[in-house]
């Protein structure tokens, strides 16, 4: 499955239309929530079909595709399912603050022509004219966004790309100085993204300027996602096996706040993974545990520890061996992905 997404170029009127169209289904929203949840209470449950009768006959009296309505009530029920599996948490009820921004259109859409996308319920929008894969579309979904209304298109076909023919093998260690290390001495500089534009950002949220503010964050997010594509494509060329160090980048952004969250880390390795299936690499995931003490010359644990250990970049092993902190790391995260053991023995220092 491939997922496209295309700007769109709304007369007043359309815009309209769509606008009236959230805010109906805000209040069906917040409707399909409180009623699963009061339902619950009393051990009444409902399957996803069951909830598509709760909006029978309303299409017509509503101007709204009846499909479109059934969409938003099984996202409710999606979300309620999985805050009952223990995989996510209560689903919030839409308002002011916490606004709905997407309507979603479950089913077939025709292929666009040309500058020309097919919207149900509106008809033919203008949009932005791009490059699209030759393959059926199973759904799409209307965003608004702060730089304007954006529909995204789910194409079925498989995202692959050529990759080379190669038996190369590479350890990765994420980082905050550098954004990856790799165990080939290749390193990738974080650019920082929110830092560079945060002394704009902030001018804009002390004048109060909210669309400036969402529109600043978009473009930020836009260059991280890019940025973490052209990564993660470059790796699954270029190697075949490719080990990583499994950190908890939730907790550490907890620790070190935004020199974590600004990095995406956690974006890059999924983007990383779901490329490497579809073109056939391998990817490994390593605890990191003793990753950055372990000289990966002599098995060692002579490394720096603590937060105090951070600020050391070159350490000297009692073996002779001088190691960069992260490349280091990264050699130990190879060898563990391929099978071989990081304690080889232990110091006690």
């Amino acid at each position: 499955m491939i997922v496209r997404t295309v700007k769109l170029k709304l007369t007043k009127a359309q815009e309209a239309t769509l606008n009236q169209w959230l805010w109906h289904l805000t209040g069906l929203w917040n409707f399909a929530v409180k009623k699963i949840e009061h339902d619950a209470h009393d051990k009444v449950y409902y399957s996803g079909f069951d909830c598509q009768n709760w909006v029978a006959n309303h299409s017509q009296r509503m101007e709204i595709p009846s499909h479109t309505m059934q969409g938003i009530l099984r996202q409710a029920h999606m979300a309620w399912q999985r805050c009952f599996d223990r995989l996510g948490g209560k689903p919030r009820l839409k308002g002011q603050r916490n606004k709905l921004n997407s309507i979603p259109f479950p089913d077939k859409i025709r292929t666009p022509t040309g500058n020309r996308v097919n919207v149900p319920g509106i008809g033919k929008v203008r949009c932005h004219k791009q490059e699209l894969p030759q393959a059926k579309i199973k759904c799409g979904r209307v965003v608004k966004k702060a730089s304007g209304w954006h529909m995204c298109l789910w194409f079925d076909c498989e995202h692959r790309f050529p990759v080379q023919s190669t038996d190369k093998a590479v350890g990765i260690d994420p980082g905050l100085k550098t954004l990856l290390t790799l165990s080939d001495g290749t390193t990738y500089e974080n650019p920082r993204e929110l830092r560079k534009g945060e002394k704009r950002l902030a001018q804009a949220q002390r004048g109060g300027n909210k669309k400036l503010v969402a529109r600043m964050h978009e473009r930020q997010a836009n260059k991280r996602n890019d940025r973490n594509h052209k990564i993660s494509r470059k790796l699954v060329e270029q190697y075949k096996t490719i080990c990583y160090s499994d950190d908890n980048f939730k907790g550490m952004a907890k620790r070190f706040g935004k020199s974590i969250a600004e990095a995406g880390l956690g974006d890059l390795i999924r983007k990383i993974a779901y490329k490497s299936k579809t073109c056939g690499r391998n990817l490994t995931a390593v605890k990191s545990k003793n990753t950055t003490r372990t000289c990966s010359s002599c098995g060692f644990l002579t490394g720096p520890t603590g937060l105090a250990g951070l600020s050391v970049r070159l350490w000297v092993c009692g073996c002779g061996a001088t190691h960069d902190r992260d490349r280091n790391a990264a050699i130990n995260v190879l060898n563990a992905g391929l099978g071989i053991s990081l304690e080889r023995g232990k110091q006690h220092v």
